[in-house]
């Protein structure tokens, strides 16, 4: 079996910060939301990844590299336009040949990884096996309707009026017939070819498609609330460990992770928080669910429930929360006067202003 990782698309949602970095790129708990992924695929014995990277290819590349860092070995696979998740399958036809594979979103996010869905797939082998999860508005999604038996019977990309509260997961698994499907679709009215009109084709054709309804936690880490939702949720699982430096006037609460070359001084930080290798925390408090990059600076500040982006840094300023801080930004407190905001904003930018 293969696996087909998409790491293309332009993030709209995560913007300012996908002007200038890949989605997948974005680090939760300090590890980019890609690696979870590819390291879940891994654990599930893949070894062959195809890639499919667009205008991030190079950002993506210098992260993973050939993959054997992860166990894997990597190809990468140019979309030229982000034209639907079955034009994705559609490059990849070369690299895929006859085999199985595992198609996998790069910014998703799923506890407990695929090892059983895929030896599931192995043993039973339909056409195609999709991962569904009740979320609250289907509208925003590919929702599946199931017959008594909990097989497939009709998909539909992002519909008016759903049949059903169950959306897919952006996990899914093919034998080779998925390319029959893909070769006869036209683009929807998206001007994309959509993977639920290749699953559709496959249920019409009479091919088997089963599901899984997982009871887990799963994540679409396509905004900052999601991101920082997932932040919260992996953060929880730390184990605490010092291994930069702690002078005897700062405090460590709970599930505290301090990077080699960190430094802390005269602060208190309540876990669960991960503070990235070379960082700097000086006379301030870090909060529940933080996880500070490498080279950043939090100085005379508060900040609880965010993530950092490499080399940013927060002086002086009480109090952040529920925030997502780019690379490189620098955030200081504005003059007492004149009585007006002074703001360098990206496109696309969300800042709440108290009066």
């Amino acid at each position: 079996m293969k696996a087909l990782v998409l790491a293309g698309g332009s993030g709209t949602r995560l913007r300012p910060i996908t002007h200038t970095s890949a989605k997948q790129l974005v680090p939760v708990a300090n590890k980019p939301v890609l690696f979870y992924g590819l390291e879940a695929i891994a654990d599930a014995g893949i070894r062959e990844v195809g890639i499919v990277v667009g205008d991030t290819q190079a950002e993506i590349e210098a992260a993973v590299g050939d993959g054997s860092r992860l166990g894997l070995n990597v190809t990468y696979l140019r979309q030229q336009a982000p034209l639907g998740l079955a034009h994705a399958v559609k490059i990849a036809r070369d690299f895929l040949g006859d085999d199985d594979f595992v198609m996998y979103l790069g910014d998703n996010f799923i506890v407990g990884g695929i090892r059983s869905l895929v030896a599931r797939f192995g043993h039973d082998r339909p056409a195609a096996q999709i991962m569904l999860t009740q979320v609250p508005d289907p509208t925003q999604f590919g929702v599946a309707e199931l017959d008594g038996q909990g097989r497939v019977v009709a998909l539909e990309e992002k519909p008016k009026a759903p049949k059903s509260d169950l959306a897919l997961v952006g996990v899914y698994l093919f034998t080779a017939a998925v390319h029959e499907a893909v070769a006869e679709l036209k683009p929807s009215a998206r001007g994309e070819l959509e993977i639920t009109d290749a699953i559709q084709w496959l249920i019409d054709d009479g091919r088997r498609v089963e599901s899984t309804v997982i009871s887990g936690y799963w994540k679409d880490t396509g905004n900052v609330a999601d991101m920082l939702e997932v932040n919260r949720l992996v953060l929880e699982s730390l184990q605490p460990e010092v291994r930069g430096q702690v002078d005897a006037a700062s405090e460590l609460i709970g599930r505290v992770v301090v990077e080699e070359g960190a430094v802390v001084t005269g602060s208190r930080i309540v876990g669960p928080v991960v503070i990235g290798p070379g960082a700097l925390v000086r006379d301030s408090y870090v909060g529940p669910f933080t996880s500070v990059a490498a080279g950043c600076v939090i100085a005379d500040s508060e900040i609880e429930y965010s993530i950092l982006l490499a080399r940013s840094s927060i002086t002086g300023v009480r109090r952040v929360e529920a925030s997502l801080i780019g690379h490189d930004v620098e955030v200081t407190p504005a003059p007492n006067t004149p009585r007006a905001h002074r703001l360098v904003l990206g496109d696309h930018s969300k800042v709440q202003i108290s009066a």
